[in-house]
């Protein structure tokens, strides 16, 4: 599912280097340019308005979306005021084994520790200082958390997230350009970036100088070509991420000569509706829900996660399963909008006992019976799963297939976010985090632990704001003074 723009798409301009000794004389100039207003740039921005530094978001879309916006909004962090405030006992140690152990040890450990330790402090400060009010997810843990740290708002949906940071972005005095995709990145012979040209809706290319850039921009999954080079066993998958995800902070990265890593790193989810196009939460699946594929067999543990169940949907027969539900489940899935939405839409389909469920997938009735009688409390069965209790009428079924949602490899990037050329070294003023940079899933699909992805932009984007602050050619500017808290601002 793409974010539409509401427009017809103009054919865009090939993102490239310019090498320059300097920006156009006319090009306006800000401290801090940062491309990308999702969870990422809008985290990096809060936070260089709290260290008194002005900058700049420059967005493709109308309004700040992104991957984000697509998502849940489901941020984990570990020590936070709300974690305690449950009495769940948490600390960034804790949280690093578990995103080492779901990797096995193959994410990059400097980013590991850096985005563990500073994802909790991003929380609390966008909850004291900027209103957000987070809560705890309660009723379920997440495949390879080993405790409670998943935060959402209210809500519960990526819009909301977008619009609560976007609104405390504007209250803090962080400028937003949006209708403006970044198609050049200016660079001078001592790498140091100079600013960037941005394509606007009538195709005027207007140029942006700045001290400093942070590209928070996107991953590569809706470039195709890429996708079927890195990622092949996706390549006829659809992809549910957003349109801003073409591939340009790879693209350019490799004609600066940056080093990219864990390019075989993706966040997939193997609960993608079809034909409906909407994301189903994997809630139920660690409470007992199962997949069965068209033959009404089970073909997976479905607890090991859902980024790595896209797969192996994906090798069913027609590249489609059914998840399978009863009213305990159904009950707890709706507690989540984006499940509601697609519930109204179509997507779940009721049977009052097995055999109505079988017609539904299609299967023989005594094949799925003998799936359903397999799901019992007891010993670890045939692929490691242990149930608590059995699946009971009426049974609820969803129709669906393996998508991908973004890619989870890019730019390299040290703890300090820092993007590094083909030698290790860091470029003097250029850093990423987000989409754009390299995450903490390793370089495959399993790698990937529930949040990763909101992981490496809001802790990501808290570092790279330390990082530009911190840089001799970025002058911090008095910041406006913020009330304790606000309400967040609900999604359009």
């Amino acid at each position: 599912m793409n974010a539409p723009s509401g427009r017809p798409e103009r054919p865009a301009r090939t993102p490239r280097v310019v090498h320059a000794d300097a920006m156009p004389s006319d090009a306006p100039r800000v401290p801090v340019a940062i491309v990308g207003a999702g969870a990422c740039g809008l985290v990096a921005a809060i936070a260089l308005r709290d260290a008194g530094v002005e900058c700049l978001l420059i967005e493709r879309d109308p309004a700040p979306s992104g991957s984000t916006a697509l998502s849940s909004g489901f941020v984990p962090a570990a020590g936070t005021a709300v974690q305690r405030a449950a009495g769940v006992v948490d600390d960034p140690a804790r949280f690093a084994a578990d995103i080492v152990a779901k990797s096995k040890g193959r994410a990059a450990p400097a980013l590991v520790a850096a985005y563990a330790e500073a994802a909790g402090p991003a929380i609390d400060t966008l909850a004291e200082r900027h209103g957000l009010a987070f809560e705890l997810l309660d009723g379920f843990l997440y495949p390879g958390h080993s405790v409670r740290r998943m935060h959402a708002l209210a809500h519960r949906t990526g819009a909301a997230l977008v619009a609560a940071l976007e609104s405390a972005a504007r209250a803090a005095g962080a400028d937003l350009l949006t209708d403006a995709r970044a198609v050049e990145l200016w660079c001078d012979a001592e790498r140091r970036v100079l600013g960037v040209g941005v394509e606007r809706p009538d195709g005027r290319l207007e140029r942006i100088a700045c001290d400093a850039l942070l590209l928070a921009c996107n991953g590569y999954g809706g470039d195709r070509d890429k996708v079927r080079e890195w990622l092949p066993e996706m390549r006829d998958a659809v992809f549910a991420g957003h349109a801003g995800n073409d591939g340009t902070a790879v693209d350019w990265g490799r004609a600066l000569g940056a080093r990219l890593a864990d390019l075989g790193g993706y966040q997939g989810h193997g609960s993608w509706a079809v034909p409906q196009g909407a994301l189903i939460t994997w809630a139920p699946m660690t409470e007992g829900a199962i997949q069965v594929d068209a033959t009404g067999r089970r073909f997976h543990d479905e607890t090991q996660g859902y980024s790595e169940a896209a797969v192996r949907v994906l090798a069913c027969p027609g590249g489609v399963a059914w998840n399978v539900l009863d009213d305990r489940l159904l009950a707890l899935a709706r507690g989540f909008p984006d499940f509601v939405e697609a519930e109204r839409v179509g997507a779940v389909r009721d049977a009052a006992d097995v055999d109505a469920l079988a017609a539904i997938v299609g299967c023989d009735p005594a094949v799925l019976r003998a799936t359903l009688d397999a799901v019992a409390p007891g010993a670890p069965d045939a692929f490691g799963r242990r149930f608590a209790r059995r699946l009971a009428p009426p049974y609820h079924a969803i129709r669906v297939t393996g998508a991908l949602f973004h890619t989870q490899g890019g730019l390299d990037v040290d703890a300090r976010c820092r993007v590094l050329d083909t030698d290790g070294r860091p470029f003097p003023n250029l850093v990423a985090a987000g989409g754009a940079a390299r995450g903490v899933s390793g370089d495959a699909v399993w790698g990937y632990l529930s949040g990763n992805g909101l992981l490496s932009a809001v802790a990501g984007g808290s570092i790279a704001a330390r990082t530009l602050a911190a840089l001799p050619s970025v002058r911090p500017t008095p910041a406006p003074s913020l009330p304790a808290a606000r309400p967040d601002r609900s999604p359009p």
